[in-house]
């Protein structure tokens, strides 16, 4: 019995080995076939492959199934999150969607109590930064709106978001800037809440200095700094900036304006009102008409 077994494992052994060999030999002449540069090996590949490759496709096409499955459920946690994004975004907008309305009711009803009358006559002109001076010592850009717009010398300029300086200089078609910063700027400014009245000087840097002040005492960092309208040339309440404090005390204007990234740019149309000059007739008591005694 255990001469049987040692038979049929010798037998199974040398089945073995003469499978392992017949396998290298194949292996080898497919290696030699594909390794000999002739026409005739050639087309003896292509035909191999033409019959060998489409039989293959049903063991290819559960990969390619996997493979899209995979990708679709990629693109499916991407979308699910960009719609998570949208549905945070969207509630945000809707916050301030309310509170913008808030804000508008509470406006409207400030107006009525105090019987505001808004200027029609203050509009915007918006025009398109095209060059800025590019001088150190003079900070000034220029917008392509000149006097075919109507725009008139002295005017405030604005970002969309606090006064960028005023209009120096018009021609035709296009208008200089001077800019908070530059030397020849002197902006009359208001500080809120205090109400103190003030100049805003530029030096050539990013943060004009503040200067007339009559009471610095009663004036903190981040006070709001908004134009006074003294001078009949810029109107009353345009957004500045806030007061911050240099490190040797002195107090500047952090300005509302990015004045580094200025793209569009628009030009306040201000009129000013006309100003009373006579001081008028004075009323007084009506002179009361005697009869003479005398009969004279």
């Amino acid at each position: 019995m255990s001469q049987n077994r040692g038979e049929n494992d010798r037998y199974a052994s040398a089945l073995g080995r003469f499978i392992l060999a017949v396998v290298c030999f194949f292996l080898i002449g497919i290696f030699l076939i594909w390794r000999i540069d002739s026409p005739r090996v050639e087309r003896f590949r292509m035909e191999v492959l033409d019959r060998v490759v489409p039989s293959f496709e049903w063991a290819s096409s559960p990969l390619t199934a996997a493979s899209e499955l995979i990708g679709s459920f990629q693109s499916y946690v991407k979308i699910y999150e960009q719609n998570q994004d949208l549905r945070r975004e969207l509630l945000k907008m809707k916050i301030w969607e309310e509170r913008a309305r808030q804000y508008e009711q509470e406006n409207a009803r400030l107006l009525d109590l105090n019987r505001v009358r808004l200027d029609p006559q203050n509009t915007f002109v918006t025009g398109v930064v095209l060059a800025d001076s590019g001088s150190p010592f003079r900070q000034s850009v220029l917008i392509n709106v000149g006097k075919r717009d109507g725009i008139q010398d002295g005017w405030a300029v604005m970002d969309g978001l606090g006064l960028v300086g005023r209009i120096s200089g018009v021609s035709e078609r296009t208008s200089r800037v001077i800019l908070l910063g530059d030397n020849a700027s002197r902006i009359p400014v208001t500080i809120a809440p205090s109400g103190q009245k003030a100049m805003s000087i530029g030096d050539n840097t990013a943060l004009p200095p503040i200067e007339f002040l009559e009471n610095r005492d009663i004036v903190r960092a981040g006070d709001r700094v908004v134009t006074s309208g003294d001078g009949g040339v810029f109107p009353q309440g345009l957004l500045v900036g806030q007061v911050v404090e240099s490190r040797t005390g002195r107090l500047r204007i952090h300005l509302a304006a990015d004045i580094q990234r200025l793209e569009f740019l628009r030009v306040v149309r201000y009129i000013p009102k006309e100003t009373v000059k006579s001081s008028g007739t004075v009323l007084g008591a009506r002179p009361v008409a005697r009869d003479d005694d005398d009969g004279s």
